[in-house]
């Protein structure tokens, strides 16, 4: 596989070695042995997440402020724009994000660490989103963020319709009010 840091080292892009031919294609989705090879140190994932959402669904910027989440993120049908939000207060990166668009054709898939706030926007007619997390879902630690918060700046595509949020991410706080990491 290729990994590539992004603009955040911590935040990996995430490219495995496709084969195909007229038949279809093959590749390996996941390797720990790999994967932690790339990481810099173990990772042990617990729980996979299978999301299906509509063009323009809009999902985050989430977190956990218990039992924080990193999340290795991917498109296995149609295409998102995907989003990481260093939200580390001590951190050199802090209020920086780094967005990668991936595809069911390009296989990219998205290290986002623990301690980042993670969105998603939907750029074709629907999506499905897969992702592997370290840490078990804890709605009672649960954050969410704007997505359009100034302060953050996140440069969204433009795709002809208005974001579709949930009451959740409606409610979404500015950075400057959120609880995050120190």
């Amino acid at each position: 596989m290729k990994v590539t840091p992004t603009a955040i080292p911590e935040v990996l892009i995430i490219e495995p070695k496709v084969f195909g031919d007229a038949r279809g294609f093959f590749y390996e989705s996941f390797n720990g042995k790999a994967f932690d090879e790339a990481v810099g140190r173990h990772v042990e994932f617990v729980q996979d997440n299978h999301s299906r959402s509509v063009k323009g669904v809009l999902r985050g910027l989430h977190y956990q402020v218990q039992q924080p989440q990193g999340k290795l993120v991917r498109a296995v049908r149609g295409s998102v724009f995907d989003v990481a939000v260093d939200i580390r207060r001590s951190s050199p990166t802090f209020a920086k994000w780094v967005g990668v668009e991936l595809t069911e054709e390009n296989h990219k898939q998205l290290w986002v660490p623990a301690g980042f706030a993670h969105a998603f926007l939907v750029l074709s007619e629907s999506a499905d989103f897969l992702y592997k997390t370290t840490e078990y879902y804890a709605p009672a630690h649960e954050r969410c963020i704007a997505w359009n918060d100034a302060d953050v700046g996140i440069e969204w595509p433009k795709i002809g319709v208005a974001p579709l949020l949930s009451a959740k991410d409606q409610a979404g706080v500015s950075l400057k009010q959120a609880e995050i990491f120190d």
